[in-house]
């Protein structure tokens, strides 16, 4: 054999032996390799801890504005003013009924319902809605910090829903509200009402006046005249509770909502601060409303729609040698064949128009006792005027 022909076989057997070397350390190696690359989870967590430590949190990034009363608008700052000074004039009134168990026998309180009431001067006079107290038994009355004091009824208003109460509370503790006049209203100044709507403690809601000149019915069925009417949101519970204008002026009493759901629907009425300012002191002074009239009976509405008589009061009954009788007024009465008589119909006040029973009650309202009107009648189909001196009726 040649000598290029054995070294061609040298290098051939070289590479072979090369070859399995290679191939038996890739067989023994690859066990190892697969035991030190990390699985697909233990690759992704490093790098999904990586990214929560590394990356800064977005929240980080959204500025925190904390405002400050420099930064509130001139009107908020006049609303929270206002609520600051006023919210401890107005107090909660909780009302209940004294009843007795009829197993036990015992006397027992049951609550009755509850409203909200305001400070109307330092002698502890307390102002709230007739139908707040009306059929109550007790009556409490607490303050923005939850002391409480035992209330006494002063005098009641049905016709004008207003009612006074008196509480024993240091002078100290008497913040009444100032009031002002609603008689310079217009629709459109703003109008914040304080309560305690569905039993929630000293709430403020604002509007505005919706308008003027309204027209309620009160519990005793006369109606309220010249009610204001709002927007402030004036639920159950904020009955008697005061309506202020901007400055933190009383200039109404919350006293009904019109909704057919009796809650807030946008339209709530007070009774006008001006009616307030007259009535409060008659009951204070008086428990009632001391009203100049005349002392005579008169047929209901209803009884003279049934007699289908023209509009205008009635008159049934008078007392003797009273001014009325004085004044040539004719009562209703019946012959001796027993035939009805009908008395005289008032059908006006000094000019006054009279359609109803309500109509006489309020345009007295507007004269004093010892004041002469002329009333208008009809009297068997003929008009007569017969002047009449008012007195004080009980």
């Amino acid at each position: 054999m040649s000598a290029s022909k054995r070294s061609t076989i040298v290098v051939l057997a070289v590479m072979n032996l090369g070859l399995m070397f290679m191939v038996a350390g890739l067989l023994f190696w690859r066990p190892n390799a697969e035991r030190m690359v990390p699985s697909a989870v233990e690759t992704q967590r490093p790098a999904v801890a990586s990214k929560v430590v590394e990356e800064p949190d977005a929240a980080q990034d959204i500025p925190v504005h904390v405002p400050s009363a420099g930064n509130l608008a001139d009107s908020e700052t006049r609303t929270i003013e206002l609520f600051r000074v006023t919210s401890p004039s107005v107090v909660h009134i909780t009302t209940s009924k004294v009843a007795r168990d009829y197993f036990s026998m015992n006397v027992q309180e049951i609550p009755q319902g509850s409203g909200t009431g305001f400070v109307w001067d330092k002698a502890g006079h307390i102002v709230t809605n007739n139908h707040v107290i009306q059929n109550a038994d007790v009556a409490m009355v607490a303050f923005d910090d939850q002391t409480s004091f035992p209330a006494k009824l002063v005098g009641v208003a049905p016709d004008k829903d207003l009612a006074v109460l008196l509480i024993d509370a240091p002078p100290e503790r008497l913040r009444p509200i100032p009031r002002g006049v609603s008689a310079d209203l217009e629709v459109g100044r703003t109008a914040l009402a304080i309560g305690n709507p569905f039993g929630l403690d000293q709430t403020l809601t604002t509007g505005v006046i919706s308008a003027l000149g309204r027209e309620i019915k009160s519990d005793s069925g006369v109606p309220i005249k010249d009610v204001i009417q709002t927007d402030a949101a004036i639920n159950p519970g904020n009955s008697g509770g005061p309506l202020l204008d901007r400055s933190g002026q009383l200039i109404g009493v919350n006293t009904a909502i019109y909704s057919p759901s009796g809650a807030y629907a946008g339209i709530g009425f007070a009774i006008p601060v001006d009616t307030v300012r007259w009535v409060v002191p008659e009951l204070i002074e008086h428990g009632r409303i001391i009203r100049p009239g005349i002392a005579i009976t008169v047929a209901s509405d209803s009884m003279s729609k049934r007699f289908k008589l023209p509009p205008g009061v009635l008159i049934l009954d008078l007392p003797e040698r009273g001014n009325a009788e004085r004044a040539g007024l004719r009562p209703t009465r019946r012959t001796r064949f027993g035939d009805i008589v009908l008395g005289d119909i008032i059908v006006a006040v000094d000019d006054m128009a009279v359609a109803s029973t309500s109509d006489l009650t309020l345009i007295f309202e507007n004269y004093e006792s010892g004041d002469v009107v002329d009333l208008t009648v009809i009297r068997q189909g003929t008009e007569l005027v017969l002047p009449v001196e008012l007195e004080t009726l009980d």
